[in-house]
């Protein structure tokens, strides 16, 4: 069922309401459920469909993957994956439970036969960045501590690598409690304790992971930020969460991205934005200023003459580097009047002025900008 998006996938069109989403999910979660289908790729179709409408049933995710596309939104999952065993310090990151991706829609806590090897939970870390790295993509290494499978059992739990039906619960992977009251027979039931609702429990049990399948582990991972990534935006890593069950398929890594302000340059959807100062004489006549690039990079902006404070001049192609055209760098003239003045420049801007009052009755432009700006500008 592998297709080109997550719309694709549940086979609804990209203007599709959440009600449609959810209708097409659950005839597709009927279908292939691993418990119902029997083809042999059921269960891969099943965490796809799962996959796709666990972002798009989500306001949130549904409008980052619309924003950046599917490729960009899981090619977090590209990243290197390295590293050793064993638990080290200096780990810092901000890790916390963030559930199963698959929706208990089959199942729960309700009778039935055994709900089968449950699938390893997902990992959260938030990571910060800075506005370059998010204009231009930057690839980062994390440690990521979390469990997988043993190596000396092959997560089997057992010693022999062989497992026997639980005497517990007789391999159904839940045991049924029956209760009396004056409203008659009660039957509940629970996941059983033995084997933890596998159904099945260790022929031996590892002296390695002491019978669990699981060992934990810190392991360092590439994480690939693509350009154009914003503050709240979540990149999914493939298979890099917590081990499930024997035979159930790995959790998933989701990175969580803050974007730190920067002190000379602020972002507008994909456009930068910085500003220049310029004097009077500059604003008047016009001028070349030299405008620093976010990448350090040196730009010459030609300043027209008359410009007004405040007006922005626009850099083509100086913004976010994301998919398609990128972004332009918004230059923000600032008019700044010196505090401090020679005895020559005093001259003449006093000429100035007084050639202004012949040739108009108006206040000249320099007239009235000193009167603006006069108390409150910077050298």
């Amino acid at each position: 069922m592998s297709a080109g998006s997550y719309y694709d996938v549940l086979g609804v069109s990209r203007d599709a309401g959440q009600q449609e989403i959810k209708k097409a999910y659950r005839n597709l979660a009927r279908k292939y459920h691993p418990d119902v289908c029997k083809e042999p790729d059921a269960e891969e179709k099943f965490k796809e469909i799962n996959e796709a409408y666990s972002v798009l049933s989500d306001e949130q995710k549904k409008a980052q993957y619309d924003n950046i596309g599917h490729e960009a939104f899981t090619n977090a999952s590209k990243g290197s994956y390295s590293g050793g065993g064993g638990y080290g310090g200096g780990f810092q990151a901000d890790f916390s439970g963030f559930g199963d991706i698959f929706d208990t829609f089959f199942g729960g806590g309700g009778g039935g036969g055994p709900r089968g090897p449950k699938p390893g939970a997902d990992l959260l870390l938030r990571m910060k960045i800075s506005l370059r790295d998010a204009v231009f993509g930057v690839d980062r290494e994390v440690e990521v501590y979390h469990s997988e499978a043993c190596p000396d059992c092959d997560g089997t739990g057992s010693k022999t690598k062989k497992m026997r039906t639980c005497s517990k619960c007789g391999g159904s992977g839940q045991i049924r409690q029956v209760s009396q009251s004056i409203f008659g027979q009660f039957v509940r039931m629970s996941t059983c304790p033995s084997c933890n609702g596998r159904g099945k429990t260790p022929e031996e049990p590892c002296s390695k992971c002491g019978g669990s399948g699981h060992t934990r582990v810190k392991r360092k991972v590439t994480v690939h930020i693509p350009a154009g990534a914003y503050t709240g935006i979540r990149l999914r890593m493939e298979g890099y969460g917590e081990a499930g069950d024997y035979g159930a398929p790995v959790g998933d890594l989701y990175v969580e991205v803050l974007v730190e302000e920067h002190p000379k340059f602020v972002r507008t959807g994909d456009n930068l934005e910085t500003e220049v100062k310029v004097t009077p004489a500059q604003a008047a006549v016009g001028s070349k200023v030299e405008v620093k690039t976010i990448d350090e990079r040196t730009v010459e902006l030609k300043i027209p003459a008359g410009i007004q404070h405040g007006t922005a001049l626009r850099i083509p192609g100086e913004g976010v580097r994301r998919r398609g055209r990128p972004g332009d760098l918004l230059v923000r003239v600032r008019l700044v009047v010196p505090k401090k003045l020679s005895d020559e420049e005093k001259e003449l801007y006093e000429k100035l002025l007084e050639l202004e009052k012949k040739s108009s009755e108006k206040k000249g432009f320099f007239k009235d900008f000193v009167d603006k700006m006069r108390g409150g500008s910077e050298e």
